[in-house]
Formats: structure tokens, C-alpha cells, sequence
């Protein structure tokens, strides 16, 4: 018998269809929603979640499959599911929300409140029942029910301490302050797994965004140590499980402090910043054979989002699952006869020795193929994986979320860009430039983005992330090529941004924009948490703006940028690595090349003769900076000072 289904089966969100068969009466976040659960006076109940997320599956199989709980649910609560990556600003408020209410947060997030959306209750996973001293959701349903009935004021008396908690008064910016970067660098040196590579303890998360500031460290003030934690996070995170060595890509975060058992989603943010940092990584340890395995990770992962997470239309995907047939990472592990079976006796055998293939296992009984304890630069074993990959393939099937997310989508641009300039392959940036159109023609209307594309349909109006995510890419695709279109859409973009998400009281971007739907709260996000918050990310927009324009007013606003951030970094500064590395590039900015010429000719040769991070500006004859001698003129600046005009830069760079 064919299952009813609820409103949820008129949604594109592949979270929300995952839910449209729920015996649950759910409502996607609307008016109709709130206005039935106050005309009914009925709490709500907001269940937040993503597509590829394990625990929100198995809430979903224990409670929102159920019979009981929905019963439960339909006849005292009104429920509503929202898709975190579609709705960001969503997330972020009742994200907040579970913090205060338990001192973690994490999905799914289960939130109860009032029909007015003020929040007075709160936490992530519930099993069905009560078990171990966990609450069960039965258990919570049935007391937050008796409790709204027979004692309402004292749930509100939680709204109001919650509210008020999260209304405080914002920090007003004091200044930059350029021991911020000290203090964050003796903070990852106390953090530091000196065995194991990373920091802290387990669960690890890759947070490339830290190794970009430690290589930022290294790369302006030669601190050795910086590129020693750098590098051994890098080859450990490869090492270990977290790298799929058979498909490529990363997983999500390592649940042990060796990298070797992931989390095993692959999300597309956590590639796209793994590919910058491994191409930061190949340029900061040039010409030797770090730098060239940092290049083959960073191509290889590169090679798996093409292969598996590219849309025909260009643009990518969000994410893949950890989950297949209902139990998590069953799709990456092999036992050894398996192995033996495709490669032989002979070269099966060597291959299990050299990948930690045993028959005792090293995850519940099966392997994760990984190289703790073999050599990471042995490369004779690259030409077994295609046959692996294509048994896995055919052997069990992943759910991908082909929802494709604007900011998301711009991170994996900038790394296609980046690779592109390292490796000189031209097919990275056409991936790049792809994508790029995927997200003109689809996400943007010529005025504003929209936050993601599925079902054929935009979601909803486009937040800081997206803007400041899509500079970015901008600056990267303008780095890539030094066409000015590029440069001018990343000057519009920024624009935007500066007048409708200015916080002109207390400095930093808002969140959510004039064209944003208004909530119980308007957030604004400065820690550079899975990914760089978006109030980072403009810094860095900013700072490159200027280096790039010379244009003093992005300097003033740069400067403010940092200002701000400096204050919401002081208590923490490891937690603001992205908004660090800017630090350190407008303290010290790179080498600055201004190339003079008539036309483009030998265009293709100035991206790739300069240093990595030197920023290339392509510009016309002028009274300011004229040719020398009539050909192709070179005005270099670095820290030395700004050296005479030369036909040739290596005269001055070598």
C-alpha cells in the first residue's frame, strides 16, 4: 500500500522529500505553520537537518517512522522541518539556541517553542525511549505536553532567560590588534597532537582554514613551527582514513585522534577547502617531495568532485552520505578476500600488507584502506584503484545530495582555481569557470543571489555567506586569469554587501540582509567554525580589494573589517583562524606586480611566473606606468620597497 505523504512531498530540499513519507504532519518553515499553531495554542516543535547527516537518519527511523511518536506529535504539537543548508539563518538562531540550553550543539536539532518562535526548549538526538540516562523523545514529548498544559509560565520564564541570553549587548570594535596572531600561534602549539598530527583530541576536524593561517605564519614570518604542525596535520589527515584512498575526497571529521575512522560523509565545503590548503601547502614546500604529494592529493580529490559530484550543468553537489543500506560506512570498507578477489593472490596480498588490510579488521571487523603505517609517497599502488573503485560502485549504492548550495559552490571555485595554478591543467579551470556559470544563469538574477538550485527551483534570498563566499570565488577566478570582468563582478558583489548587511553600530556584517525574511533574531557569525563564517571571508574580500585597486575607500573598510574582528577574536583567537590569515596578509602584504602592456599576449606565462600569493594586475600604458623599451613592462613591489620598471622579473624576483 502506497504510504500518504505530508507537505514535505511539495518541497525540492532532498532533506525534506527524506521526510515526505513521515507519518509526522510536517510543515516546511511558513506563516501557515505558526498561524495554525497559535489559533490551535499549541507549541511548536522545529526539527532542523541536513540530507547526508547519520544521526538525522536514525531519529528519523526510530521516531519520525513511528506510529506512537507521531500520534504524539501530530495531535499536541505543530511540526516543522527545515534543511540547514537551505536555510542558514534558521540554523544559526536555533543552532545558538541548543548551545545555551546544553553547552553543545549538532544535528538533527530538535527545538521546541512557542507559536511566536521563541524558543524554550532545546537539544540534537533523542532516542525513541529513554536509555542510559539518555531522555527519550516518547518520554519529552509526553512532558513538554503535560508541562504546556498545567504550567506554561514557567516554560515561558526559559524563552525569556534564553532570549535575553542571546540579545545581549554586541562588542563594539576597538581596534586591530596584531598580538592576535601570536597568541593564536601559541595556542595551536599547546593544541598540537605531536603524534598523530591535528589538535586537540578526538573527535578531529580537518578545519583547513587553521592550516591556511599557520602556512600564512610561515610563509610571512618563515616560522618553522608553523609549517611543522602545518605539514603533519596535512600528511596525517591524508594517511589516515579521513582521505578516501580508493575514489579520493575527504570525509567529514575523524572520530579518533589517529585520523583513521571518519565520520564517513564527504561534504563539499570541507574538499573545497582541503584542495586550497594542499595547493598553499604544495607552493610553501616547493620542490620537494612533500610538495609534490600535497599537488597528487589535491588533484586526486579534485578528480573525485568531477568524477562524482559535478552536475551536467557544472555546478556541484552538496554532499554524499555515510550511510548505505542503513548502516554507516558500509559503502568504503573491504575484507581481504575481497581484495584478493579483484587484484589476485599475489598483488592483493601486497596491497592489503600496504593498506592496513587484515582479517582481525580495524573498524567493527572490516578496513578502512589507510597509510599509518606504510610509506604515503610509495605511488605503485595507483593503479589498482580503478578496479576498487568500480567494484565499491557496483558493490553498494550513496545517496548524494544534488542540492546545489551558491556558497558552497564558490569555495569549490576558488579550489578549482587554485589548482588550476598550480598544476597548469586547464581542466580544473574550466570546472571552475563552470560552475561559475551554473551560478549566473541559476542563482543569480543580475541583482541578488539566491542561497541554492534543487528541483529545478532557486531557494530563498542569498545571506552573507553567499555574498561574501561568491567575492571570493570572483577573486580567484580574476587570479586565475586577470580578466577584468572578474574583478569588477567581485567589486559589485562586495557592494552589495556594504549596503544591505552592514552592522553600522557595531561594525561586522549581519547574517541576513534587507531581502532576508526577519526572525525572532538577527545573528551575526564571527568564528570560523567547519567553514569560514562569512564575516572573515569579507575581510579577506577587502583586504584583496584593496591590494588589488589600490582603491583607499576598500582600505577604510578593510581596516574597520578587522577592527571588528579583532574584538570578537580576543577571547579565542585559534577560533578565528580565517579572519588571522587575513591579519597576516594586510600586515605583510604579498608581492605586488603591476604587468604593463597593450594587449594580453604571454598572458598564460604571468599567472604561473609569479608567486603563488602575489597579487598580478594586468594594466594599460599610462603616464603613472609607462612601457619600457615598448615591450611588456614589470612594476614589482615587495618587502624590500618597489624596485625600478624591468622587461624581465627576474630581475628582481629571481
Amino acid at each position: 500500500m502506497e504510504k500518504r505523504k505530508n507537505r514535505l512531498q511539495y518541497e525540492t530540499s532532498p532533506y525534506l522529500l527524506q521526510h515526505a513519507e513521515n507519518p509526522v504532519e510536517w510543515y516546511p518553515w511558513c506563516d501557515e505553520a505558526f498561524i495554525r499553531a497559535k489559533k490551535e495554542d499549541k507549541p511548536v516543535f522545529l526539527s532542523i537537518g541536513y540530507s547526508t547527516c547519520h544521526w538525522c537518519h536514525v531519529m528519523a527511523h526510530e521516531s519520525f517512522e513511528d506510529e506512537d511518536i507521531a500520534e504524539l506529535l501530530n495531535r499536541y504539537f505543530i511540526c516543522i522541518k527545515v534543511d540547514k543548508e537551505e536555510r542558514p539563518d534558521i540554523d544559526s538562531i536555533y543552532m545558538s539556541v541548543c548551545q545555551a540550553f546544553t553547552g553543545s550543539g549538532g544535528w538533527p536539532t530538535s527545538i521546541f517553542m512557542t507559536p511566536e518562535q521563541l524558543p524554550f526548549f532545546a537539544g540534537t538526538y533523542f532516542p525513541k525511549r529513554s536509555r542510559r540516562g539518555i531522555a527519550g523523545f516518547y518520554e519529552l514529548l509526553t512532558a513538554i505536553r503535560n508541562k504546556w498544559e498545567t504550567d506554561r509560565e514557567d516554560l515561558l520564564e526559559w524563552a525569556d532567560v534564553v532570549m535575553l541570553h542571546l540579545s545581549r549587548e554586541q562588542k563594539t570594535a576597538r581596534g586591530t590588534d596584531d598580538s592576535l596572531t601570536d597568541s593564536a600561534v601559541s595556542m595551536f602549539i599547546r593544541a598540537y597532537d605531536r603524534d598523530n598530527g591535528g589538535f586537540g583530541t578526538a573527535p578531529k576536524f580537518p578545519t583547513p582554514h587553521n592550516l591556511l593561517f599557520l602556512l600564512s605564519c610561515y610563509r610571512r614570518y618563515r616560522d618553522e613551527k608553523c609549517l611543522h604542525m602545518a605539514e603533519h596535520t596535512l600528511m596525517q589527515i591524508y594517511r589516515g582514513g579521513l582521505f578516501d584512498h580508493i575514489g579520493g575526497g575527504f570525509s567529514r571529521y575523524s572520530t579518533d585522534e589517529m585520523f583513521l575512522v571518519p565520520h564517513f560523509e564527504k561534504m563539499l565545503y570541507d574538499n573545497a577547502m582541503l584542495m586550497l590548503v594542499y595547493c598553499e601547502a604544495h607552493f610553501a614546500t616547493k620542490d620537494n617531495e612533500m610538495a609534490e604529494l600535497c599537488l597528487k592529493i589535491a588533484e586526486r580529490t579534485a578528480e573525485y568532485i568531477l568524477r562524482e559530484m559535478t552536475s551536467p550543468e557544472g555546478g556541484f553537489y552538496s554532499a554524499q552520505d555515510a550511510d548505505s543500506e542503513g548502516e554507516e560506512g558500509r559503502y568504503y570498507v573491504f575484507a581481504p578476500e575481497e581484495i584478493r578477489k579483484i587484484l589476485g593472490e599475489k598483488d592483493g596480498e601486497s596491497f592489503c600488507r600496504h593498506f592496513d588490510i587484515t582479517r582481525h579488521g580495524n573498524f567493527e571487523g572490516k578496513n578502512i584502506p589507510n597509510l599509518l603505517n606504510s610509506d604515503p609517497f610509495d605511488a605503485s599502488f595507483d593503479e589498482n584503484y580503478p578496479k576498487l573503485y568500480q567494484y565499491r560502485k557496483d558493490r553498494y549504492g550513496l545517496h548524494m545530495d544534488k542540492k546545489i548550495l551558491t556558497a558552497w559552490n564558490s569555495l569549490m571555485i576558488a579550489a578549482m582555481c587554485a589548482l588550476y595554478r598550480a598544476s597548469g591543467k586547464k581542466q580544473y579551470f574550466y570546472a571552475a569557470q563552470n560552475a561559475d556559470r551554473f551560478i549566473e544563469e541559476k542563482l543569480w538574477d543580475g541583482q541578488s543571489l539566491y542561497v541554492s538550485f534543487a528541483g529545478d527551483r532557486r531557494g530563498t534570498n542569498g545571506f552573507l555567506d553567499d555574498y561574501a563566499a561568491y567575492c571570493f570565488a570572483k577573486l580567484a577566478l580574476y587570479r586565475a586569469t586577470l580578466k577584468a570582468e572578474y574583478l569588477q563582478s567581485a567589486e559589485k558583489l562586495c557592494e552589495k554587501v556594504l549596503k544591505d548587511f552592514s552592522d553600522n553600530a557595531c561594525g561586522g556584517f549581519y547574517f541576513s540582509g534587507r531581502d532576508n525574511e526577519k526572525l525572532i533574531l538577527r545573528p551575526k557569525e564571527a568564528y570560523d567554525g567547519a567553514m569560514p563564517s562569512g564575516n572573515s571571508l569579507m575581510a579577506w574580500n577587502l583586504v584583496k580589494l584593496y591590494q588589488l585597486t589600490g582603491n583607499d575607500e576598500y582600505k577604510v573598510r578593510a581596516q574597520s573589517q578587522l577592527d571588528y574582528l579583532s574584538s570578537e577574536a580576543a577571547s579565542y583567537p585559534m577560533g578565528h583562524s580565517m579572519f588571522l590569515r587575513t591579519l597576516v596578509e594586510f600586515t605583510n602584504p604579498p608581492v605586488s606586480v603591476k604587468a604593463v602592456s597593450n594587449n594580453r599576449e604571454r598572458l598564460d606565462e604571468l599567472i604561473f611566473r609569479f608567486p603563488f600569493d602575489a597579487d598580478i594586475t594586468l594594466n594599460p600604458p599610462s603616464g603613472k606606468y609607462p612601457l619600457k623599451d615598448g615591450e611588456m613592462t614589470f612594476y614589482i613591489c615587495d618587502e624590500r620597497g618597489c624596485h625600478a620598471p624591468v622587461n624581465d622579473p627576474g630581475e628582481v624576483l629571481g
